[in-house]
Parts: C-alpha cells; sequence; structure tokens
C-alpha cells in the first residue's frame, strides 16, 4: 500500500493533464483474452494492434504488458514488422484483458519551481461493474507500473475507469451519469461525492454529465465514445440525423447538455458534432449484442499525432480532414478498427497515456 493512500493530491496543487499535454509514453496491452476473442477472432484482431502500436512507436515509446503465455507471439508479430525495437518496452506480466485505457494508472502533475512532477492515481477497476471476470491482474496494473517506475502514486478506494473521463486540463470533466452514478461501480455515492473525489484527485473545478451512451456500449456509456476535449474549449460530440437510429435520442440529449453547458470559467463550450458511423453488425458480439460502439470520438492524442479510427467509408475522408483542420501542427493518422471495435472498444480504450515514466 502507498504510503500516499490517505493524502489528497489536488492539495498539494495536482491535476489532471489533457491528453494533449506531452506524453513519456503509451500504454498497452498485447490481446490474449479469448473470451474477447474467440475463433479466429483473435487473429483477426492482432493486425489491428501491430498497426497501432508501429505508429504510435513513431511518435512516442510504447510500453506493452504481455501475458507469459502471449509475449513470444507479439514480440515475433513486432519483430517480422519491422518496428523499431528500442520503441517498444515489453514487460511480461499477467493481464486479463486489452482494455489499458479503464484499468491503467490516470496520471496527475504539478508545477513546483519551474519544474513539473508527475504521480499517478489509482482506482479500482472492476470490469465495467463485474461484467468480465477475472479482472483482478488488471486492477494491480497502476500499482505495478508506480513501483516500477519509481512515481508516486494515490490510491482513491472507489472504481472508476479512464474511458468514463475527459478533461480540458484546466479542472473541467466531462462524464456520463450512466456511468459514474451507476450502482454497479460505487453504490451509496451520489454525484456530490462523485465530485468530491474528482475534485481531490483529478483537480476537477467544474463537471458536466452528459446523460448516457451508445447502443451496445458494455461499459454502460463511457464518454470517449461521445465527446471528447481537442483543445481548452473545444468539444467534439457524436450525432446521427436519423430520428429512427437506435442513438438518435441519446446524442440529442447529450448535444442539448452541451449547447447549454459552460466551461470553469462559465464560458460557453465551442461545439463541434461529428458523424456516427453505423453500429449495426452483422450478426452479435460476444455478448449478444447486435450494435457496437463505433465511434469517431475514440481518438487518441500523441506526441505529433492524432490516431483515428475508422470504420464507414461514407464518413471516413471527411472526419480525417476535419481533423487535420483542428490539429493542423499534429499527423493526423486514420486505422481500420472495425475489427477491433467488435471487442466493443477502440483505439482510445485499448491506449492509456503515461506521464513520468524514465525508459
Amino acid at each position: 500500500m502507498s504510503d500516499n493512500q490517505f493524502l489528497i493530491p489536488a492539495k498539494f496543487g495536482y491535476r489532471m493533464p489533457a491528453e494533449w499535454h506531452r506524453h513519456a509514453a503509451t500504454l498497452m496491452h498485447w490481446p490474449s483474452n479469448r473470451e474477447t476473442w474467440p475463433g479466429d477472432r483473435l487473429d483477426i484482431v492482432e493486425p489491428v494492434f501491430l498497426q497501432i502500436i508501429e505508429t504510435i512507436s513513431r511518435y512516442e515509446p510504447v510500453i506493452l504488458l504481455c501475458d507469459p503465455a502471449a509475449i513470444q507471439k507479439a514480440q515475433k508479430l513486432i519483430a517480422d514488422r519491422k518496428i523499431i525495437q528500442n520503441r517498444i518496452h515489453f514487460i511480461e506480466i499477467a493481464v486479463n484483458d486489452v482494455w489499458a485505457r479503464d484499468c491503467g494508472p490516470i496520471c496527475i502533475y504539478r508545477e513546483v519551481d519551474e519544474v513539473i512532477e508527475y504521480a499517478m492515481t489509482d482506482w479500482e477497476y472492476n470490469s465495467w461493474g463485474g461484467k468480465y471476470p477475472p479482472f483482478e491482474d488488471d486492477n494491480q496494473i497502476p500499482s505495478f507500473l508506480a513501483e516500477k517506475y519509481q512515481i508516486p502514486i494515490y490510491q482513491t478506494g472507489i472504481v472508476l475507469e479512464g474511458g468514463s473521463i475527459e478533461t480540458n486540463g484546466r479542472g473541467l470533466l466531462l462524464t456520463t451519469e450512466s456511468v459514474l452514478l451507476n450502482s454497479n461501480r460505487n453504490p451509496g455515492l451520489d454525484k456530490p461525492e462523485i465530485e468530491s473525489f474528482l475534485a481531490d484527485y483529478l483537480g476537477i473545478e467544474k463537471v458536466i454529465w452528459l446523460k448516457a451512451g451508445l447502443a451496445g456500449d458494455d461499459t454502460d456509456g463511457h464518454i470517449d465514445d461521445l465527446c471528447r476535449f481537442i483543445n481548452e474549449d473545444t468539444v467534439f460530440t457524436s450525432i446521427v440525423n436519423d430520428t429512427g437510429n437506435v442513438n438518435y435520442q441519446v446524442l440529442q440529449h447529450n448535444l442539448t447538455l452541451l449547447r447549454t453547458a459552460t466551461d470553469q470559467d462559465g464560458r460557453p463550450l465551442n461545439v463541434v458534432e461529428i458523424p456516427l458511423p453505423e453500429t449495426k453488425i452483422e450478426g452479435t458480439t460476444v455478448d449478444g449484442s447486435e450494435y457496437v460502439p463505433a465511434s469517431y470520438a475514440n481518438f487518441y492524442i500523441a506526441n505529433g499525432l492524432v490516431l483515428v479510427p475508422l470504420y464507414d467509408h461514407q464518413f471516413d475522408n471527411d472526419i480525417l480532414e476535419l481533423f487535420k483542420s483542428y490539429f493542423p501542427d499534429r499527423d493526423v493518422i486514420g486505422i481500420d478498427c472495425s475489427d477491433l471495435v467488435w471487442g466493443q472498444g477502440s483505439i482510445h480504450c485499448v491506449t492509456q497515456q503515461l506521464y513520468g515514466v524514465t525508459l
């Protein structure tokens, strides 16, 4: 147990940075869970992971956690692809699944005498309300990384996934009631109590609560499939125009909330609507859903890079051009994630930015 277990990091000036704050590395897990990727699904999704790893590694190091049963295969596939080896840092450790965003540490920082200091926060992870046990190995990852890289860590004692929150780095946070107020996470905690934890551990000054998420999202409605900051005052938010679409009502409700919301300083947000790709699939996912949470909002901002998931030829090219117009100083690269999102997550879900690690 960390010596910091009862301390409140915000009292020491710590705050969660925005995703565009320069990273030390990206955390990922190599896929190996046969319940998530049954049959030939594992072989199908591995090339998607290789493409994500290769692309990110050109811009920043990748720390790749590999289950002991899968590490040799991962190393061979990466070597065969001729990915620069010193950009990939393999760690052999028991992992339950690939969702590094949700179980990985959420980093915080402060500036002391013009020196930036980093720490980690460790939130309990219960696989989105105990849906997919076992999850105990993934729940141990933040404390493992903090010890390995000698980074201070603050343990919160409550359940929170990284994909359920989104910040502009200035104290404003977006989330959904369907996740953070869900009884399968922290029964008994109400909205003010959750906001207090976010303030204490992430330095959050204001929370904008959207209602719910996409059909087929087994996380109960993560924000990173709905609405994301692209700078301190601008958000991309998913919409559909077809009133008969299964996601129409919830996305319109969220849009209305965003249009009337203000930032940490009381100023209205610049809300940019982005289309939702087709989310209905042929057949069903492993949990029986005929919908997947396919969303262009599940992008990842790395050092000098924006990695955008692609799914739908109707929208893909226009989406890439939109991202390029808002990120002129970064390379914008799209990756087809149709096979990845079958497992009910995409690029943002399988990545987590790390700060303060020395490689």
